[in-house]
C-alpha cells in the first residue's frame, strides 16, 4: 500500500511539473502585465477629466475639451510619454498586444467610421476603457459593450513594464 501511494505521488508531481513547464514554454511574448504604479497613475490622471466635453479636432494641450486622440496624447504626455496627435498615427507607437493580454494603460484602437483606425482609448482594467467619446465626452465604457466589441481593431503597449 505504501509503495502504491508513493508511485501515485510521484506521478502526480511529474504531471504537475510537466504542465507547469509546458505553460512556461508556450507563454506568449505579449502577455498581460500587472498594473504598475505608473499605469495606475495614468488612469487616475485621466479619470480627473471625466465629464470633460468632446470636441472634434480639439487642439493639443487644451483641457476644456478633448477628442479621443488629444485626450490620450495629453494624459500620456503628463506621464512623460510622447504620442502623435491622431489615433491613426498613435496605432504605430509601442508594441502590439493581443486583446487577451491587455494591461492597464495600453492604448486600444477601434474602427468607428468604417475607414480604418478612427478612435483610441486607454485600457483601464476589468474590461473597461477610459476615453473621450463623441456622445459623452471623457468617460469610462465597457469593452464588452457590443458597440466597442464589434469595432475593436488592435491594442498597443507604450508604457514600460
Amino acid at each position: 500500500m505504501i509503495k502504491r501511494n508513493f508511485f501515485r505521488s510521484v506521478i502526480k508531481l511529474s504531471l504537475c511539473a510537466s504542465i507547469g513547464l509546458t505553460a512556461f514554454t508556450f507563454a506568449s511574448g505579449n502577455q498581460a502585465h500587472a498594473a504598475t504604479e505608473t499605469s495606475l497613475q495614468l488612469i487616475d490622471s485621466g479619470k480627473e477629466f471625466i465629464g470633460t466635453p468632446y470636441k472634434y479636432g480639439a487642439p493639443a494641450g487644451i483641457t476644456y475639451a478633448f477628442d479621443c486622440s488629444s485626450f490620450t496624447q495629453y494624459i500620456f504626455d503628463a506621464m512623460g510619454v510622447s504620442l502623435p496627435r491622431s489615433s491613426s498615427s498613435q496605432v504605430s507607437v509601442g508594441t502590439k498586444v493581443t486583446k487577451e493580454n491587455l494591461s492597464v494603460g495600453d492604448l486600444v484602437f477601434f474602427n468607428t467610421s468604417g475607414r480604418g483606425i478612427s478612435h483610441v482609448a486607454i485600457y483601464a482594467g476589468n474590461n473597461k476603457i477610459l476615453h473621450s467619446s463623441s456622445s459623452k465626452g471623457v468617460t469610462i465604457s465597457s469593452l464588452g459593450e457590443s458597440y466597442w466589441h464589434n469595432r475593436y481593431v488592435t491594442a498597443r503597449r507604450v508604457l514600460k513594464a
